[in-house]
């Protein structure tokens, strides 16, 4: 199988001298795969999914994504990549649903109609369409991480990151997510997930990586 995503022996030292080590097993992601990143808070789950976005870049070990350093090359994969972040806030920055969703498509210079297509496609899947002119500022949580994840999956991404997608989100619609991430992978899509919910991983993952203690097994 193909591998688009490999870390080994990772060592990242914050600002403020916080040291986190994630080594032991490499972590790897196989096209096509859905794999699930377990541990409890302070694990190094999100650095972790930051190193793979480019955010971060390593003291110590290697990272790679399509095959280039993310965090030297990232303009060569941005556009095969799709991210949720933990706090949505983060990265919803334009004024309405419509103009947050549509940036992606608008940004990278698809016309106006295939841009709109793309995003009534991905409001349709997420039942969002009743948003499309709201300010997001004024969104409730759930509402908020929806309109987030169809940002990161309306250019139809090679790889989507996620990083503790179910949190504000009840269980109706944790479930509906479930099914629509099944369908996207279905579809091509590798998805790599960090959560700390156990009962999420039987009817999702194809693969489990944990973190524990500097540890990943």
């Amino acid at each position: 199988m193909e591998s688009i995503v490999s870390v080994s022996c990772l060592k990242h030292v914050y600002p403020d001298t916080t040291e986190i080590h994630i080594c032991g097993l490499d972590f790897v992601v196989n096209r096509g795969e859905r794999v699930v990143v377990l541990g409890g808070n302070g694990s190094g789950k999100t650095t972790l999914l930051y190193h793979i976005l480019g955010l971060l870049a390593p003291n110590e070990g290697s990272v790679a994504v399509f095959g280039v350093n993310p965090a030297v090359r990232y303009n060569d994969v941005r556009e095969r990549i799709g991210v949720l972040l933990q706090n949505v806030d983060d990265q919803i920055l334009s004024p309405t649903v419509w103009d947050d969703i549509s940036f992606s498509p608008r940004n990278y210079g698809y016309g106006k109609k295939e841009s709109s297509h793309l995003v009534e496609q991905v409001m349709d899947e997420l039942g969002i369409r009743h948003l499309r002119d709201k300010i997001c500022h004024y969104l409730s949580g759930g509402e908020k991480r929806k309109v987030a994840l169809a940002g990161a999956l309306v250019m139809r991404p090679e790889l989507l990151i996620l990083d503790e997608p179910f949190e504000g989100l009840d269980s109706r619609s944790r479930t509906e997510l479930v099914a629509l991430l099944n369908k996207r992978n279905g579809e091509g899509m590798t998805i790599v997930m960090s959560t700390h919910d156990l009962n999420l991983v039987s009817g999702f993952a194809d693969r489990v990586y944990v973190l524990e203690k500097g540890s990943i097994r």
